[in-house]
């Protein structure tokens, strides 16, 4: 067995944040008065015993991922935006929070929107923002990608460590019986920096740096909410810092996603010491990745030559930029297209009713005031990635 230190556990009085008023007198006496905290080992210095296979099978997924993001050089920036926003949306949907590409992308352009489309806005913010700290993985950039994804959501104390206990399932009245649950509010910045520790070394191989840190990231549980999506954004980070990525976002988390199970149970070995499930499964979701992104990259270069031949517009004209803008921008507004393309408001709006013409945009409502346009066809195409992130290979 590959082994990492293990977890060990302390065990510590619990006083419940629910007023008793609030609660049955039966439900305040089951309530169990300890629990059980996890204490991270501390992994800065730490010696990884790490097999010869295991650290083949990485080498395979950082080399299959390099190669990917070299195939990639040639792809379009809107190609490339459509590929961290569908990774934001994978991300996004380990953590149940699941929404149609409409949504999420009028929620971009700040429109009404679901809640759930908003939160799934606030990743693709933050996994922006992971990639643009990639040159300096400390504390603080940690701190600041968690502050863009809730910004938002205040009670969850965007850009600070926790200061209360979390645990995860059980109930909501105490961590008692539940399926794990992190070390105690006050160790959480002591267990912080010593994975900043290990987030600086260079003595282990890419893919297993990237597997440790984030299973180590989950374990530690920083913060109040968004610890998964802070987590895997981090990934990518990291990726690209150690230029395994230049210029792609792989769709990592969707890889994970098609193996859900398996990912939840690799980071509970790694809290027992087994290094090796949580090396394979990142290598698997690696790999997975690297398919998907073919996938969607070929779908949407399709799409705009299909375009093309469906407005045939003047080269260098308003409307030829609409069909390349609205690949990764597919929900527009005349402000948006004009800003984006540089032109005026008047020649914006000509593109756009050409483009309705052409059978390639549609109203998203009949609204005259602050009209939005759709691509349809790209978020067509984005809701049948995100089915087939879903779909264990």
């Amino acid at each position: 067995m590959t082994q990492v230190p293990a977890v060990t556990y302390e065990t510590l009085p619990w006083v419940s944040r629910i007023p008793l008023d609030l609660i049955s007198r039966r439900q305040a006496m089951r309530t169990p008065k300890t629990y059980e905290a996890a204490i991270p080992a501390a992994i800065a210095t730490a010696r990884l015993e790490l097999d010869s296979d295991l650290a083949a099978i990485a080498e395979d997924a950082s080399h299959a991922l390099t190669r990917a993001d070299s195939d990639g050089a040639s792809i379009a920036p809107p190609l490339l935006s459509v590929l961290l926003r569908t990774e934001s949306a994978a991300s996004s949907q380990i953590e149940h929070l699941t929404v149609g590409a409409r949504q999420l992308a009028i929620a971009e352009i700040g429109q009404a929107a679901s809640a759930n489309a908003e939160l799934v806005a606030s990743n693709v913010a933050a996994m922006k923002a992971a990639i643009e700290l990639a040159d300096r993985l400390d504390d603080q950039a940690i701190l600041s990608m968690h502050e863009v994804l809730m910004r938002r959501q205040p009670r969850a104390h965007p850009g600070s460590w926790r200061d209360a206990q979390v645990w995860i399932g059980s109930s909501d009245l105490s961590p008692a019986g539940a399926s794990f649950v992190p070390p105690a509010p006050d160790r959480v910045p002591a267990a912080m920096g010593d994975l900043i520790g290990f987030l600086g070394r260079t003595d282990v191989p890419v893919l297993v740096h990237v597997a440790v840190v984030h299973a180590q990231f989950e374990t530690i549980h920083p913060f109040v909410d968004g610890n998964g999506r802070t987590g895997r954004a981090l990934m990518h980070a990291m990726l690209r810092a150690a230029g395994v990525t230049r210029r792609v976002t792989a769709p990592v988390s969707a890889g994970l996603l098609s193996r859900l199970d398996e990912y939840v149970a690799a980071l509970t070995a790694y809290r027992a010491g087994d290094l090796g499930p949580i090396v394979r499964t990142v290598a698997a979701a690696a790999h997975r990745a690297v398919l998907l992104q073919l996938w969607l990259t070929d779908q949407l270069t399709r799409l705009a030559a299909t375009w093309q031949d469906a407005a045939r517009p003047r080269r260098g004209s308003a409307l030829a930029g609409l069909l390349s803008f609205a690949i990764g921008q597919p929900a527009l507004t005349v402000d948006i297209l004009g800003s984006g393309l540089g032109v005026s408001p008047a020649a914006a709006r000509h593109a756009l009713d050409q483009a309705v013409d052409a059978g390639i945009l549609t109203f998203a409502a009949d609204k005259r005031r602050n009209r939005v346009w759709l691509a349809k066809d790209v978020l067509d195409v984005m809701d049948e990635f995100a089915a087939r992130a879903g779909q264990r290979i």
